[in-house]
């Protein structure tokens, strides 16, 4: 009776488990092929792409999703503002270094 009962409570702490992870569908490498041609087609150059790397990747998401009309999705906050931080240097008062990095 107790194998029976410990069955029954694996059975029911599995199911939510298996039903969770089968909730996305998995993405065939030609899905993902077509994902990448598809960016490719609006401008988006993956080799080149190091410094900029996530500004870069979701504004050519962004045109793809505008031109398959599919609207944005995304979480937390919308990037749109912009946002600087450190001092600006105009090459001349390096901070702390005197004339010795200072442009004459």
């Amino acid at each position: 009776m107790k194998l029976i009962q410990s069955m029954i409570v694996v059975a029911v702490v599995a199911i939510p488990a298996l039903s969770f992870a089968q909730s996305n569908p998995p993405l065939t490498r030609a899905d993902v092929r077509a994902q990448l041609v598809d960016l490719q087609n609006v401008g988006y150059n993956p080799s080149s792409d190091h410094t900029q790397y996530p500004r870069n990747i979701e504004a050519a998401q962004a045109r793809v999703n505008a031109e398959h009309g599919v609207a944005a999705s995304s979480y937390g906050p919308s990037s749109s503002g912009s946002s600087q931080s450190g001092l600006g240097t105009t090459g001349t008062d390096v901070i702390g270094l005197g004339p010795i990095y200072s442009n004459p």
